[in-house]
């Protein structure tokens, strides 16, 4: 009886598998509202675009975001937190959504620390407790 994979020649290849995709720990998405902007290079080097979007969950691998209009998005962009000082978070698009939202995928884990500044700028009532230390 053939298998699943019976169809497909072997390769080495269809054994490789990521760390950071495939044996990576899963963070939990924890919801925040917080403002972002997607910048990302358009026509090779020559134009560099932005667009705001919302933040709408995060975890330290990954995040969903809520875009207000409908635009071609990149495999890879950064993304930007202005309000909690956060710059160039490299993205992966990993899911576009039905109702205007994107999973994505950060190409670095953010730090605690990061994540804090993030509660304590959101605007969802969950946060509203969240302070920032001295020291931060």
């Amino acid at each position: 009886m053939p298998g699943p994979d019976s169809g497909r020649r072997q390769h080495y290849l269809n054994r490789e598998e990521s760390f950071m995709y495939d044996r990576e720990v899963r963070f939990r998405l924890e919801e925040t509202r917080n403002n972002a902007l997607i910048e990302f290079g358009e026509k090779g080097v020559m134009h560099f675009s932005s667009r705001r979007c919302t933040l709408l969950a995060i975890s330290r691998s990954a995040a969903v975001l809520g875009i207000l209009t409908q635009f071609r998005l990149p495999k890879s962009f950064y993304l930007d937190i202005p309000d909690a000082r956060i710059t160039k978070i490299g993205c992966v698009l990993m899911r576009v959504n039905g109702n205007n939202t994107v999973n994505v995928r950060f190409l670095r884990l953010v730090t605690p620390k990061e994540m804090n500044r993030v509660f304590a700028y959101s605007t969802h009532p969950r946060h509203k407790d969240v302070g920032l230390s001295i020291r931060d």
